[in-house]
Formats: structure tokens, sequence, C-alpha cells
């Protein structure tokens, strides 16, 4: 009896306080506004999306509902959406992943060996043989060994699976390894990182969101969008003042330019982040 009158106590006096709660954040306005959120949020410029990105969404939908215009579609460049402008998927890969998800199609003849093999060894490294099991944090070890052995017969250096960390895309990748080099240090502790000019936007958009450094080296575009040293010199020395210089990004073949580095050039960045001591992000 006690225990029960215990508890209803207990009930009345946390709803008191829930609803004490509630009304002093009613009178204090709403806790998350765009004054009130992360201003290194805010400082986020995003070049692939934004008002243009928008307008192409609102014709689209314009288009769809009947909208006379001179022209029937809105090829979207913004990105490398190539499945979206009419790109066919690689059929082994399509076949793989659909027995993956229903692994009662192994049984269907109507798929080839190859992808049934495939797909099978990647099942069994799932717990359950299910794709819906919870992988290890650094992804199937089956695919971590595949890319390793990859690696390794592309460059005739050994690579090991255990240092190999997948992600959902690369731009997950990306933000993973720039949230390992950024420190909360003000001032010239700053974390500076190095990245090329014109680059894919989220670098600076990272960066940003981060509050760290953007350390930019522009390419030069009369030599084809060339890396050179010189120019790295300059931009990591002009940068000092400002920021502790960590890391250096090296996107190759660029993006958005195309262009691709030569050995001279990919010898030169890694003798010039030695001599700096900077972390090399090989973005291929």
């Amino acid at each position: 009896m006690l225990r029960s009158v215990d508890r209803s106590l207990m009930l009345s006096t946390k709803y008191l306080c829930r609803t004490k709660m509630v009304d002093t954040t009613s009178r204090r306005g709403k806790v998350l506004t765009i004054d009130t959120m992360n201003p290194h949020v805010k400082n986020i410029e995003y070049a692939v999306r934004g008002p243009i990105v928008t307008r192409a969404g609102e014709i689209e939908k314009e288009l769809n509902q009947g909208a006379k215009r001179n022209f029937a579609d809105v090829i979207r460049a913004n990105i490398g959406d190539c499945h979206a402008t009419g790109q066919e998927p690689l059929t082994f890969l399509r076949q793989v992943i659909a027995l993956c998800v229903y692994p009662k199609l192994l049984k269907d003849p109507n798929f080839p060996d190859d992808a049934k093999q495939r797909a099978d060894r990647i099942l069994g490294s799932c717990g359950g043989r299910s794709l819906g099991a919870y992988s290890d944090s650094a992804g199937l070890s089956v695919v971590r060994e595949d890319a390793a052995k990859y690696i390794s017969e592309r460059d005739g250096i050994p690579a090991d699976a255990n240092n190999i960390f997948l992600s959902t895309g690369a731009s997950e990748a990306i933000r993973n390894v720039l949230k390992l080099l950024m420190t909360s240090l003000p001032g010239q502790d700053r974390t500076g990182v190095m990245i090329p000019i014109p680059q894919y936007p989220l670098y600076t958009a990272t960066i940003a969101e981060y509050n760290a450094y953007p350390i930019g080296y522009y390419l030069n575009e009369e030599d084809n969008w060339a890396l050179n040293l010189n120019e790295l010199k300059r931009a990591v020395s002009e940068a000092r003042p400002h920021c502790k210089p960590r890391a250096i990004c090296i996107i190759n073949p660029g993006n958005p330019t195309g262009q691709v580095l030569t050995r001279k050039n990919i010898e030169d960045v890694i003798k010039f982040a030695k001599d700096e001591n900077l972390f090399i992000m090989a973005d291929e």
C-alpha cells in the first residue's frame, strides 16, 4: 500500500516538474532558432546546392504538372548524378544487391553463378546471413579484404584490411577524416587545411562547419589546372600567422577540373607534406 502511494506521489511530482519545465520554456521562447543555432553551421556554403538548384526543382515540378515551356526536361549538372541523367547501372552490382537483399533468389536460375557466388560470400560475413544485421563499424570484413587485395595488386604494396574503413560514399569518409584533424584551439593554433581552388565544395563547407581555417592553393588554369609546388609554399606561408596547417587535400583526378597529376606532382606533394609536417588526404 505504501509503495502504491509513493509511486503516485512520484508520478505527480514528475508531472508537475515536467509541466513547469514546459511553461518555463514557452516563456523564454524557442530554444533552437536561426539566431541560437551553431554559428559555424550558418557559415557553411555548399555550392552544389542553393537557390539555382531550388529553382530547378520548382521548374521540374511545374513541368510535371503540365506547365508549357520551350524545353521538356531539366538537366541537373550541379552534381555528378549519372543515374539521374540516364546512365544504366552496372548489371553485376545490381544482381548481387538483389541476391543479398532477398537470398531466396540464390536458387533462381535467371541469376548468373558469379553474382550468386559473390552474394553468398557477402551474406556469409553478415550476422544471421542477413544484410539487416549490424556490421562492424569499419564495414563488412569480406568487403574490406577484397579492397585490400585490390589495392595490393594495383599498387604493388601490401594493404591490410584492418586499416581499411568503409563509408557510405566519399563525403562521409572526408568528413570523418577532417573531424579527426580538428582542434578547438583558437588563433594561430586553429587547425588549417590546405584545399585546391577550384575544388569540390564539400571541403570548404566541412571546414567551415568544424571552424577550421581554409588554406586555398590555386591550380594553374593556364597549364591545364596543374599543381605548382611554389603555389603550395606560398599558401602555407601566408596561412601560418592565422592557423596551424595540419593537412593538405589532394584531389586526383581534379574535381571539377578533371586534370590528372603527373608522377612528379605526386612526388613533390609527398616531399612538401613531409617538410611541412602535413597529413595528406588523397581524394582519388
